[in-house]
């Protein structure tokens, strides 16, 4: 699949300055200016962050109303009830609250709404548990904001709720004690994205400070806030940049038991970064939730023991092992149906449906089929008497309105711009997707059905230098808003001796003048015919260590090549 290769422009006069300030090499001068960081002051509170940058909670519209809910909670002796969604952010948000007001008060439960039964966010379920064992208050963890009907039953009922969310608010807001989300157009929070672990932890902060506990009460659980952050995909900017640089401290001196039993089990041997927090604790948490009771990931987090963490690892370890043999069979089914529609190279969406396919792999099914097949896709699954489906964007292109557009065809739908969920009457599958590809084709535009690399800056290989590369180190925790920095080289030839490895790598030897670099290109085989024509080529990379026998270099990630023009 060709790409489209956009290389950021840079500001030659801010660059410079910063140049002057900071004496350090001009291209990552100017990828700091591109993300904002254009002064001395900006630029040290972004490599030196510190935990006293936060801002204050009380500055949180209702913190003080919450607060003093739970105080009251305490004094009553009231049931509390920490209430969360079924994902990372979800149960870490769980885990760390429970935890939190455990140790300074008796009458605590949690509940995690199960996927399939009681679907996402508050639930009847959970409100009518709460009421038959007594307790008068929950707390919501990443969900609530959405759930005015929900909250004003559990009212009925004489339960209190305090909401701490993170998603959009709609115009109608629940008839809450206090609702906790520095989306609200009212809320004077000077940071708005939080993930809903992290405005959990904001009221953990909020009480310690009225209580006087020491700070280490909350800061206990900044490895879970941080493992939320890698996998909610939030903004690493801001308080979430503090939050994960300190959070990954943790991960890597002294985790809780549980995320130390997934990294046994990994096989974890060196520094964890934020994306080892995506692509092996988050895929694990989440693939409990996906395959059967997410409940047991909060127990992972709570449990002290490391022979019964290890032991609730297991299970998460084995329902993922689970969720990959799902989703790597129904990748595969859905391709083959694919390739067997003769309309399909005409289309500009996806749509696929089977009634077997497991419904809590659907959405990465779609995220697969994008990989293969660049275009907004759905992929169906039977659910009950209704399908129901996950829906995955490309680029730049609101899916969310797409979707919308095919309300008459649907039971029920929700989401945003980049993913979404369904559902729908088995007769409708058939107009359904008729509809999606008709809206779609009306507002996609040619480009956006090309995938995007994009690229910070060019950089010519004598500048790849261990003095550049433990400034780039320094700019971690990278992740949305702060991406690793990708660097283009222009005319590079190859050595001769680039190999082919395990048939679908590429192990590159190239030069640049008189400097030789290596690289590997992950999955890029189909391009090593570039390099053997011997002709220059553009390389677009990212900059990684390779370590062999103790022997530590800079290597090339390599992400796309093509010949030089």
């Amino acid at each position: 699949m060709n790409k489209r290769w956009n290389i950021l422009s840079r500001d030659a006069e801010k660059t410079a300055s910063l140049h002057e300030a900071l004496k350090i090499n001009k291209t990552l001068c100017a990828i700091l200016v591109q993300r904002g960081i254009d002064t001395y002051d900006k630029a040290k509170d972004f490599f030196r962050p510190q935990l006293s940058q936060l801002h204050s909670p009380w500055s949180m519209k209702d913190m003080d109303k919450a607060v003093n809910r739970i105080l009251h909670a305490f004094q009553q002796h009231e049931k509390i009830l920490v209430f969360g969604d079924y994902d990372v952010d979800g149960t870490t948000a769980v885990a760390s609250m429970y935890q939190y007001l455990s140790e300074i008060y008796d009458q605590v439960d949690f509940y995690i709404p199960h996927r399939y039964r009681e679907g996402y966010g508050v639930s009847k379920m959970g409100i009518d548990y709460a009421k038959e064992t007594g307790i008068t208050l929950i707390i919501s963890l990443d969900c609530g904001i959405k759930s005015v009907d929900l909250i004003q039953y559990a009212k009925s009922l004489d339960i209190d709720f305090i909401v701490c969310d993170h998603h959009l608010p709609d115009q109608e807001l629940p008839p809450a004690a206090a609702i906790l989300n520095p989306k609200q157009i009212d809320c004077a929070y000077p940071y708005k994205e939080l993930c809903g672990c992290g405005v959990g932890f904001k009221l953990m902060t909020a009480i310690s400070e009225k209580l006087s506990l020491p700070e280490s009460t909350h800061l206990a659980y900044l490895d879970l806030v941080a493992t939320a952050i890698a996998a909610d995909i939030v903004p690493i900017s801001g308080e979430n940049r503090i939050l994960a640089y300190y959070g990954l401290e943790k991960v890597n001196q002294n985790p809780c038991a549980g995320i130390k039993a997934l990294m046994e089990l990994a096989a974890v041997q060196k520094t964890m970064y934020i994306n080892n927090l995506v692509f092996i604790i988050a895929p694990r948490v989440n693939a409990a939730g996906r395959m059967d009771d997410a409940k047991k990931a909060v127990q992972l987090f709570i449990e002290k023991d490391p022979a019964k963490a290890m032991s609730f690892a297991e299970m998460l370890h084995s329902d993922n092992a689970d969720r990959r043999e799902a989703d790597s069979s129904i990748t595969e089914e859905a391709l083959a149906l694919i390739e067997a529609d003769p309309a399909f190279p005409r289309k500009k969406t996806t749509v696929v449906y089977q009634e077997h396919w497991h419904k809590g792999v659907v959405g990465i099914v779609a995220s697969r089929l994008i990989e293969k097949h660049y275009r907004p896709t759905i992929v169906l699954t039977k659910s009950g008497e209704y399908v129901a489906g996950s829906a995955r964007s490309v680029a730049g292109f609101n899916l969310y309105e797409a979707i919308h557009a095919c309300r008459e065809h649907l039971l029920g739908y929700g989401g945003h711009f980049a993913a979404a969920g369904m559902t729908l009457l088995p007769e409708k599958v058939n107009d359904f997707a008729i509809a999606f590809e008709k809206a779609v084709e009306e507002q996609i535009q040619p480009e956006q059905l090309i995938p995007e690399i994009v690229i910070d800056a060019p950089i010519q290989f004598e500048a790849i230098t261990p003095t550049l590369y433990n400034i780039l180190k320094q700019m971690e925790p990278f992740g949305p808003d702060n991406m690793r920095p990708v660097f283009i080289a222009e005319k590079v030839n190859d050595t001769g001796f680039s190999k082919i490895v395990k048939d679908q790598h590429i192990r590159f030897v190239v030069k640049q003048k008189n400097i030789t670099l290596t690289g590997i290109g992950f999955n890029m085989a189909n391009k090593f015919e570039l390099l053997q024509q011997q002709k220059p080529v553009d390389l677009v990379f990212t900059l990684d260590e390779n370590e062999w026998n103790g022997e530590k270099s800079i290597q090339l990630k390599m992400i796309d090549i093509r010949s030089s023009i």
